[in-house]
C-alpha cells in the first residue's frame, strides 16, 4: 500500500510558517496539525501569535485553542492525540501538514519520544529546594554543566523542564540530550521537513516588529485577564512572564516590552541551534518567489514518489 505523507513546516518564531502551511494545505486539499505547544491554549491567542480567524478558515486546523490554561497537558498526551488525529486524516487524505516551532513536540510526532523514567521524588524535592534557596539560575548552571547540548535548546526559564532534565541525568548517568536523540520505531508515514530561513538580522527585526504588533492588538489586556493564573506552567512563557512583572510593579512597561523582544530573539536562537543539527530539512528563503514555491512543490512531489 502507498505510504501516506506528513509535511512538517519548521523554523524559528516569527518566520512565516503559518502562511506556508496554509498554502501547502490548500494545494494538497488537506488539514493542518499544530505542534506549537503555546497555541494549544485558547486564552493566549495574541501573545502566541495564534492563527487569525481568517487563517483558520483558510484551512482546517487542529490543536489550536483546544485547551484552557488551567488544564494539564503533557508532551506524551500530545504525541498520542496528534498520532490519533493523523491516523484519522490519513483515512481520507494522502498528505497532512504539521506546523510549529516547538521542537520537542514536532519530534514527538515524527519520531516518538524515548521512554524515560518517571520523576524521582527525592531528586525533585532536592532540586525544588535548590531553586527556592538559590533561584532558577542555579538550576540553569547545573544543567549547563551536566548537558550543555540540551541547555542550548531548552527554554531555560521553564523550571519544570530544567527539573525534569536534571532528574533524568541524575537517575540514568546519561545526558538528557542523548536520551531524547534516540529515535523510536519509525512511523508508518513518509516525513518531509520544510524550513524557512532568513538572515539573523532580518529575523530579529521581524520578531521585534511582531511584538509591537501584539501590543497594538491588545496583548496587555490579554495578559491582565490571565493574572490570576500567572503561577501556571502555561503562562510561564515569553510575552506573559514579562508583563506579569510589569503588573507587579517590578518593571516599567517599556522595559517589559524590550524584555519580551529580547527573550523572543533568544528563543529563536535556540530554535535555530536545534534545526541546524538536522540534515533532512529542505529550506526556502524568507520572501520566496512564486517560482521558488513552484519548485518546492515539484521537489515535494519527487519525495512522494520515493
Amino acid at each position: 500500500m502507498k505510504k501516506k505523507n506528513l509535511i512538517s513546516v519548521v523554523g524559528p518564531t516569527g518566520i512565516g510558517k503559518t502562511r506556508l502551511a496554509i498554502d501547502l494545505a490548500q494545494h494538497f486539499n488537506t488539514e493542518i496539525i499544530s505542534c506549537d505547544s503555546r497555541q494549544f491554549f485558547k486564552e493566549m491567542k495574541i501573545g502566541t501569535a495564534a492563527p487569525s480567524e481568517e487563517e483558520l478558515s483558510a484551512a482546517p486546523h487542529h490543536f489550536i485553542g483546544n485547551l484552557s490554561v488551567e488544564e494539564y497537558y503533557s508532551i506524551g498526551q500530545y504525541e498520542e492525540d496528534a498520532l490519533q488525529k493523523l491516523n484519522e486524516l490519513f483515512t481520507t487524505h494522502d498528505t497532512a501538514i504539521l506546523v510549529g516551532g516547538s521542537m520537542m513536540y514536532e519530534k514527538a510526532v515524527i519520531e516518538g519520544l524515548h521512554d524515560l523514567p518517571e520523576a524521582n521524588a527525592e531528586n525533585q524535592d532536592k532540586l525544588q529546594a535548590i531553586m527556592e534557596q538559590e533561584g532558577i539560575e542555579k538550576l540553569q548552571e547545573i544543567l549547563q554543566e551536566l548537558d550543555p547540548e540540551y541547555f542550548n535548546v531548552v527554554d531555560i526559564h521553564n523550571h519544570r523542564r530544567l527539573l525534569r532534565a536534571i532528574d533524568i541525568i541524575w537517575q540514568t548517568d546519561k545526558k538528557y540530550s542523548e536520551h531524547i536523540s534516540v529515535s523510536q520505531d519509525s512511523r508508518d508515514f513518509n516525513v518531509i521537513r520544510i524550513g524557512i530561513e532568513a538572515p539573523r538580522e532580518e529575523l530579529y527585526d521581524r520578531i521585534n516588529r511582531r511584538v509591537d504588533m501584539m501590543m497594538d492588538n491588545g496583548l496587555l489586556d490579554e495578559v491582565k485577564g490571565l493574572e490570576k493564573f500567572k503561577g501556571l506552567t502555561a503562562l510561564n512563557t515569553v510575552g506573559y512572564a514579562e508583563l506579569f512583572k510589569y503588573f507587579d510593579g517590578e518593571w516599567d512597561l517599556d522595559f517589559a516590552v524590550s524584555e519580551i523582544k529580547k527573550n523572543s530573539r533568544r528563543y529563536a536562537k535556540r530554535q535555530l541551534t536545534w534545526y541546524r543539527k538536522a540534515d533532512d530539512i529542505h529550506y526556502l528563503q524568507l520572501g520566496y518567489s512564486d517560482k521558488e514555491y513552484e519548485d518546492l512543490l515539484k521537489w515535494i512531489a519527487e519525495q512522494f514518489q520515493e
